[in-house]
């Protein structure tokens, strides 16, 4: 898995899979958020897989789903929190990890 940190406290990945929550929150992701709604691919894991996976491990999970051109505000402002709020690195993940980077980008992230 391919990660790509974006500042001090955000990195943004491609579909990440239940596996891979334990290695995360090993190299200090203490906060997930999936950007991507349940069933845009067949097989691709739920949130609430991820989610499982993230509480077994002490990670946060937060699920903000978006598609389409333009991103919701409420989404917007959400992230902006959480990355506010987490004094470690949160890991942000999308189908490529476009979505989430852009999002970054919007809500004005450290």
């Amino acid at each position: 898995m391919q990660v790509y940190k974006l500042s001090e406290s955000c990195s943004v990945a491609a579909q990440i899979d239940a596996a891979d929550v334990g290695a995360l929150k090993q190299h200090g992701y203490t906060v997930i958020v999936c950007n991507r709604p349940d069933g845009e691919d067949r097989g691709q894991p739920t949130a609430v897989e991820i989610a499982a996976e993230c509480e077994r491990h002490g990670v946060t999970f937060h699920h903000l789903p978006f598609v389409g051109n333009g991103i919701p505000a409420d989404v917007v402002e959400e992230f902006q929190r959480i990355v506010a709020e987490c004094d470690e690195q949160v890991l942000a993940y999308c189908r490529s990890g476009q979505r989430s980077s852009v999002l970054w980008q919007y809500s004005g992230s450290p």
